[in-house]
């Protein structure tokens, strides 16, 4: 179930933006959160591919591995995080428009364990502070780079 969904249109060409938003090793350059990206998988970005991403929050350092679920080119891209019970999900669909190209996001979030479904509303609301703003951070990137 999404808990999260925005669209952002940067003035660059559909390529250009699919190829920045999916070079995860950019990330720290991008999010103010992100402070490393250290690849699992060899060759390009594919369904299957694995990254793992540490966070610098409140002074604490969290790592998550993130898996890419679907990948197609140029169209979309969905990332999925799981750990501790928590199964977060990243869906990204990109379309050239006259003013640019749109992206369009769903966030998902699915618990499990009594703890966490409990937890579930404060959880969401933590990952919205974090991530509310990454459109935001990629368009003003790719815009202003070159």
């Amino acid at each position: 179930m999404a808990f999260m969904n925005q669209t952002v249109t940067i003035s660059k060409p559909l390529e250009d933006v699919f190829t920045t938003a999916t070079n995860f090793t950019i990330s720290p350059e991008i999010m103010d959160t992100v402070v490393a990206v250290d690849i699992l998988s060899e060759g390009p970005v594919k369904e299957g591919y694995r990254f793992q991403e540490t966070r610098e929050i409140r002074g604490r350092k969290a790592r998550s591995i993130i898996e890419v679920t679907d990948f197609d080119p140029n169209r979309k891209y969905s990332v999925r995080s799981y750990q501790h019970g928590l199964d977060l999900r990243y869906h990204y669909q990109f379309v050239q428009t006259s003013e640019g190209t749109r992206i369009d996001f769903q966030g998902e979030l699915y618990t499990e364990g009594l703890r966490n479904k409990l937890m579930k509303p404060l959880i969401t609301l933590i990952i919205k502070k974090e991530d509310k703003d990454h459109l935001e951070h990629l368009k003003k990137f790719i815009e202003t780079s070159s």
